[in-house]
């Protein structure tokens, strides 16, 4: 390991409880900044609720961190908006916003177009298939945000347990990213888990970022942020332990390519040969090829955008 991912192992890797709530508070009301909570959804009505219940009365009624608490729905076929908004969060579908441009399936679209439902000068990605979900997830990488303005982005790190055996959750990370990170972009081999999905960074920041619209929005945004603000302003947080609902092997294959997209695109912006992923399925007849494409496009960084642009002047 590098002799400075060594060092930033040691002064921008903290836990949870380095913070206590008491002194986030206190930095908030000193600093006057605020945040600005993102759960992006899809068919998660089964806990979206108790995620946006539990920041809810911890973050926002008990006291006052949390400023917003939105739902993006990204196009939702069972009742996530609905209990989402019963639970006490903002909700807003995906094609209201910035109806102009015509919404392309992924995560990361849904993430991009947030940025301009929101008004926080820290935004707090959390995923909305959570399980045992805990405010501290929110506190515990909105906190080096509050507290040190040194600090741009910040990444949640944590056990995943996998069908009970603990620490095998996170495959297309241990397969594709991790690699990936280790050969070409070493100063960021510290990151526990890059491709987690609870981060929180300062809206200065996440605006000057293009987005990969799926799964290789968080791979993108650690390598963009790198070069834009540099190792030391990047952050993690030990946040103990994440469970959630996992994909099958062939859903991560299709998370991997796209990944790997993100990554070809940051190395050089090449011609990209097929940017397609065969899979197969084994039918009445055999195995049967499934084709997909791999998510190439990316949205342009948010202050680029003319709507963004004449909200903030505004």
């Amino acid at each position: 390991m590098l002799e400075e991912v060594e060092r930033w192992l040691t002064t921008r890797s903290w836990t949870a409880s380095d913070r206590p709530l008491h002194r986030i508070m206190s930095a908030k009301r000193s600093s006057g900044q605020t945040v600005s909570v993102v759960l992006p959804a899809l068919n998660e009505e089964e806990t979206v609720g108790d995620i946006v219940a539990v920041i809810r009365h911890d973050l926002m009624q008990q006291v006052p961190l949390v400023d917003e608490l939105v739902v993006v729905d990204s196009g939702s076929t069972d009742r996530t908006a609905e209990v989402a908004a019963a639970a006490g969060a903002r909700v807003v579908h995906r094609d209201a916003i910035l109806p102009r441009l015509p919404a392309v399936p992924g995560k990361g679209e849904v993430l991009w177009r947030s940025l301009l439902v929101t008004t926080g000068d820290i935004v707090c990605f959390i995923d909305a298939d959570l399980r045992e979900f805990s405010s501290d997830f929110v506190s515990g990488i909105v906190g080096p945000l509050l507290t040190d303005p040194a600090v741009d982005l910040v990444k949640g790190m944590y056990d995943r347990p996998l069908g009970g055996a603990a620490g095998q959750g996170g495959r297309v990370t241990e397969l594709m990213a991790r690699p990936l990170l280790n050969m070409h972009w070493p100063q960021l081999a510290g990151f526990v888990q890059p491709l987690g999905g609870e981060y929180a960074a300062r809206r200065s920041l996440l605006e000057q970022l293009p987005f990969p619209v799926g799964y290789g929005v968080e791979l993108g945004m650690l390598i963009d942020a790198l070069h834009l603000v540099g190792l030391d302003a990047l952050a993690q947080v030990d946040l103990g332990v994440r469970k959630h609902r996992h994909q099958d092997g062939q859903a991560l294959g299709r998370m991997a390519a796209a990944i790997y997209r993100t990554a070809q695109l940051r190395l050089a912006r090449g011609h990209l040969v097929r940017p397609s992923l065969t899979q197969f399925e084994r039918g009445a007849d055999g195995f049967e090829p499934r084709t997909y494409s791999v998510d190439t496009e990316e949205r342009p960084p948010m202050a680029e955008i003319a709507e963004y642009q004449s909200r903030k002047v505004a």
